[in-house]
């Protein structure tokens, strides 16, 4: 089992930037692959980028990773996104996901056993 808390989240201004976190605990050995994904208001889960935790090799979705960018730190079990540019539309509850499966589906949410319970990121001016 994997437990997954993220942090890091709050309001900021378009323009602005956020560095979210989401510290891993438990069998973070097992680990293959983490991911990012959010839920904007009154739509589904969405995924946004994913990196193998072993190699970091990222996989991003193409329309936001230019602003977007994963990256962990495997020595403290912490999975980061960094996000630059943040725009009104960025407005969403994010969670970080892991699983311990290899899979070639990893932009699907159900590939995914663990979850945080999500952080809020709000961007207004």
């Amino acid at each position: 089992q994997v437990q997954l808390v993220e942090s890091g989240g709050g309001l900021v201004q378009p323009g602005g930037s956020l560095r979210l976190s989401c510290a891993a605990s438990g069998d973070v050995f097992t680990v293959i692959r983490a991911a990012w994904f959010r839920q904007r208001p009154g739509k589904e889960r969405e995924w946004i980028t994913t990196i193998r935790w072993n190699s970091g090799f990222t996989d991003p979705l193409d329309a936001v990773k230019d602003r977007f960018t994963i990256s962990r730190d495997v020595d403290n079990d912490i999975l980061y996104l960094q996000i630059d540019s943040l725009e009104s539309e960025d407005t969403a509850l994010y969670y970080c996901a892991a699983t311990d499966r290899y899979t070639s589906d990893f932009r699907s949410p159900s590939n995914y056993a663990y979850w945080g319970q999500g952080t809020q990121v709000t961007v207004s001016a």
